[in-house]
């Protein structure tokens, strides 16, 4: 591709996340972006109408879909049908698809919080004193609620999970462009999950989240890998954001936000210069 290539940016920038300013976050990434690309923001609801003569539509901070199920699901319609490229690519099998991954990988024997969503299956959860139940289409704890086990007979099954609420020791997140692994950041107190700090991964850390990069087969994007520690050590996962993860980037150093920045630079070029599928 020869000219610049031009790249609708969806963002909500007033979109209000506890702990988080995606606003921030966003106007960062396109001051930095718009020296490689010809760049123009808009709102996740204008998308559909707006992505027409644009060699790309990048999805960063756009706020849960479920606050826009309708128009989301326009935008998805409509990029097919024009074979638009979205960065990232709607094949993704994590959180952009809904809550079903946490209940596949239970049944693959991932290492993940153990997920089920139908009544018969109750039983193969681990007995503890509260139980986790969310939404399916669930987003930033939108939903979320604990029950003890007394209460969970009584749930409308089908549109919710229900997970054991686990004690653990942290919740740490792990950031990917495409499969490079590009930082890591933790919360070391489990009652402020969006007070992080650097952390240093170990190899067995790294083995665990690219588990679920390659399961996610997503050979471009941004995704984020967030588990929690257990009080024995283990690793579980909590969520594989594959659709519009958010990448605390003011809680980095310089080098590493630039390092991100470069990585996502080179991925949307290779993305644009892919072979089109058949």
């Amino acid at each position: 591709m020869t000219a610049r290539p031009r790249v609708l940016f969806v963002t909500d920038l007033a979109y209000r996340a506890r702990g988080r300013r995606y606003c921030d976050e966003d106007i960062f990434l396109t001051s930095r972006l718009r020296d490689e690309f010809d760049l123009a923001l808009c709102n996740p609801l204008d998308a559909a109408r707006l992505m027409d003569g644009f060699d790309a539509v990048v999805v960063r901070n756009s706020g849960p879909v479920l606050h826009y199920r309708t128009e989301y699901d326009a935008f998805r319609e409509r990029a097919a049908a024009l074979g638009t490229l979205v960065y990232n690519p709607l094949s993704g099998r994590g959180d952009m698809a809904g809550k079903q991954y946490l209940l596949d990988l239970t049944a693959a024997g991932y290492p993940v919080i153990p997920t089920v969503d139908r009544a018969e299956d109750l039983g193969r959860l681990p007995g503890t004193g509260e139980y986790a139940v969310k939404p399916k289409a669930g987003a930033d704890s939108i939903g979320l609620s604990f029950l003890p086990a007394d209460r969970l007979p009584g749930l409308a099954f089908g549109d919710v999970l229900v997970q054991p609420r686990v004690d653990f020791r942290y919740e740490v997140s792990f950031y990917y462009v495409d499969d490079a692994f590009q930082y890591a950041l933790y919360a070391p107190d489990p009652g402020r999950r969006w007070v992080l700090e650097p952390y240093e991964p170990t190899g067995a850390d790294l083995r665990f989240a690219r588990r679920f990069i390659e399961w996610n087969t997503l050979d471009h994007g941004i995704q984020r890998v967030d588990a929690c520690r257990t009080a024995d050590g283990e690793l579980l996962l909590v969520e594989l954001e594959d659709l519009n993860p958010y990448l605390s980037l003011d809680l980095v150093a310089d080098r590493t936000r630039d390092a991100l920045v470069t990585a996502v630079t080179a991925s949307l070029h290779r993305f644009l210069d892919a072979p089109s599928p058949v």
